[in-house]
C-alpha cells in the first residue's frame, strides 16, 4: 500500500452511472415501510427493495389513471376468487 494517494482528478458520486431511466433522490420512509419491502425481498430469494418499491408505486399510480368502472370490476372479481 502506498504512503500516499494522488485524489487530485478524483469525482465524487457513484462509480457507475444510473441507467438512464432513473433519478436519484433522498427520501425519507418510516422504519416499518423500508423493513416490509426488505422483507418481502429475502422471502422472494433476493433483489432489490428499492426496486419492488419503485414497481409498488408504479402499481398505484397505474391504478388511479384506471376508470372506476374497471376497478370495481377488478375487485368484484377478486372477491369473487376469494369466495370459492
Amino acid at each position: 500500500m502506498k504512503a500516499e494517494y494522488d485524489f487530485s482528478k478524483g469525482k465524487r458520486g457513484a462509480v457507475l452511472p444510473a441507467s438512464g431511466n432513473k433519478v436519484r433522490i433522498t427520501i425519507r420512509l418510516d422504519h416499518d415501510i423500508v423493513n416490509w419491502f426488505r422483507a418481502k425481498v429475502e422471502e422472494q430469494g433476493g433483489g432489490n427493495y428499492q426496486s419492488m418499491l419503485n414497481d409498488a408505486l408504479r402499481k398505484y399510480i397505474d391504478r388511479q389513471d384506471q376508470p372506476l368502472e374497471e376497478t370495481l370490476r377488478r375487485v368484484v372479481r377478486e372477491e369473487l376468487r376469494s369466495a370459492r
